[in-house]
């Protein structure tokens, strides 16, 4: 069972959330009504119980996230595919069927202190997750199983180095990707 309080943007999201989890501690920051309060509040419960960030995979997500990161580096952060919270013509969370969430939260991301460079673009270039034919789609599916989420390849770098991805979890997870 997950102890950790949650946060996701909107209602909506904590409802696909419980859906998934069960009864879980879900905190939603109304998009970017993420008020100093909430973000406060969202530092404190980071201390007693810990916190995991699950935002939808877009700009406006990406920006929340961002926002709590700042306050609260400790935070662990889920990502799901781009591909997996489309519905609607929308992107969200709340448009992830249950078993991709529940597989999400295997994936949960703790940001190093201090990370430390361990990939650079070299390595993505040597391993086709840029500039090659069919990267993006490659980049897409290791995103995926490390749990990186659905990005460019300069953030695929950063997300690497800034959650501590080993050389050896890459080369594993790249390898079956390329299967």
């Amino acid at each position: 069972m997950i102890r950790e309080l949650i946060v996701v943007e909107g209602k909506n999201d904590a409802q696909a959330v419980r859906r998934a989890l069960g009864d879980v501690d879900v905190l939603w920051t109304e998009g970017f009504g993420l008020t100093r309060e909430k973000l406060e509040y969202i530092a404190e419960m980071a201390k007693r119980q810990g916190v995991i960030v699950l935002t939808d995979p877009d700009t406006a997500g990406e920006q929340i996230r961002a926002r709590i990161r700042e306050r609260v580096p400790q935070a662990g952060h889920i990502f799901l595919s781009r591909a997996v919270a489309v519905g609607d013509g929308d992107i969200g969370v709340e448009h992830a069927e249950p078993a991709e969430i529940r597989e999400a939260f295997a994936h949960v991301q703790k940001e190093l202190e201090r990370p430390a460079e361990i990939f650079t673009m070299d390595d993505l270039i040597s391993a086709g997750l840029t500039g090659a034919e069919g990267s993006s789609v490659l980049r897409r599916g290791l995103g995926r199983r490390l749990g990186l989420g659905d990005t460019n390849a300069k953030q695929f770098l950063k997300r690497l180095n800034r959650f501590g991805i080993s050389r050896e979890q890459f080369l594993s997870e790249l390898e079956k990707v390329k299967r």
